[in-house]
């Protein structure tokens, strides 16, 4: 499709940009400028015509190589725009420029087609409705939700509000080091974003206290008449379906997203979980009565040969390795893993491929 361009973030006029995000029918708070100068390390966009439509492109720069990641605390990107279809979506992936070699991005559920030119998979979200009666949503929670918050209330624990972000990144940070890969320093970039959407009153916090302990709490930005459930953290004896704690669970998981459907439940409000693939996490997000909101991923890899063959081996090494090509004067190369020294190989790259004289790859 003609009139769709690409622009370095210099050249992008972010309020247009935010303009375009905020009327889009499938508009998401990782879309808008503050959320992507704030979580993505690098941004450009492509752009259709006078902002008729979006793309961020969220980028960085390794052994010399430009790749399309997804940042941290930003569930899905993609097109953004009203009348979004499978076609415009395509030719928005079409027009990345051939400098990205490699992809590995979650697109937003306006997203989620089949392609003409592009595979993508399916991811899946949950979302609860908040525009009935409390009484009506409750209703629809399973039964062991339901015995879970009466067991936290029997426990005599306090639901508290707006309790300070850094206990809440706290905890998250301390739940999220057995099983992601979130430094420091995205962690410290989530907490400067709060503070800016807490002052223009498009974010909360929500903690679960017993015998004044911090036992769960969570964060919630909203855009787009969605509140969605992030930073989310949780003390060990109150991690939902955790099997090593079964006998200690307090039930503060589930308490605390009740507590946030009571005080906004009537409203014109979709409370957005964020996830998850993950077999225990969908079923605990769906014990609330959400729904399925499919959304889509892409990986393509454009990689050169060289830096294929590292990658494919990598997965099967499962270590740290060292890897030095070296270019015969017959064209051939010969490729060596010194973590393994017995592990040899010699292929003939073609005119495009791109040798690296060393690589160092942390797997």
């Amino acid at each position: 499709m003609s009139g769709i361009q690409y622009l370095t973030y210099q050249q992008i006029d972010k309020k247009k940009w935010d303009a375009c995000i905020n009327n889009a029918g499938n508009g998401l708070i990782y879309g808008y400028s503050t959320y992507l100068d704030a979580m993505a390390k690098n941004w450009d966009g492509l752009v259709l015509n006078n902002y008729e439509a979006v793309m961020p492109l969220t980028w960085n720069k390794k052994y010399g190589i430009y790749y399309l990641y997804q940042p941290p605390f930003a569930a899905s990107l993609g097109v953004f725009g009203l009348n979004i279809t499978p076609l415009l979506v395509n030719d928005f992936l079409a027009a990345v420029p051939k400098k990205f070699k490699f992809w590995d991005i979650y697109l937003n559920y306006g997203n989620h087609f089949s392609l003409q030119d592009f595979t993508l998979y399916e991811r899946m979200n949950y979302v609860l409705p908040l525009n009935e009666p409390y009484q009506i949503l409750y209703s629809r929670f399973r039964e062991n939700t339901q015995r879970n918050i009466k067991k936290c209330e029997q426990l005599k624990c306090v639901v508290k509000k707006n309790i300070a972000v850094s206990e809440v990144i706290a905890l998250s940070k301390e739940q999220s080091k057995s099983f992601s890969k979130l430094t420091d320093y995205d962690f410290e970039r989530i907490e400067k974003l709060y503070g800016q959407l807490r002052q223009e009153q498009k974010a909360v916090t929500y903690g679960i206290y017993n015998n004044k302990q911090l036992v769960a709490s969570a964060a919630f930005f909203f855009s787009h008449k969605r509140a969605y459930y992030i930073l989310v953290g949780n003390h060990p004896n109150a991690r939902p379906n955790d099997s090593s704690s079964l006998e200690k669970r307090i039930g503060a998981s589930h308490a605390l997203i009740n507590a946030f459907i009571k005080d906004y439940a009537g409203q014109n409000l979709l409370l957005d979980f964020e996830g998850s693939d993950i077999r225990n996490l969908a079923f605990f997000y769906s014990s609330f009565g959400a729904r399925e909101e499919k959304f889509a991923g892409i990986k393509l890899n454009r990689l050169p040969l060289l830096l294929k063959l590292i990658k494919k081996w990598g997965r099967h090494l499962r270590a740290s390795i060292i890897c030095s090509a070296t270019i015969k004067s017959n064209g051939f190369v010969i490729l060596k893993l010194f973590s393994a020294p017995s592990t040899r190989c010699t292929f003939k790259p073609n005119a495009s491929t791109t040798v690296a004289s060393s690589v160092n790859l942390s797997l």
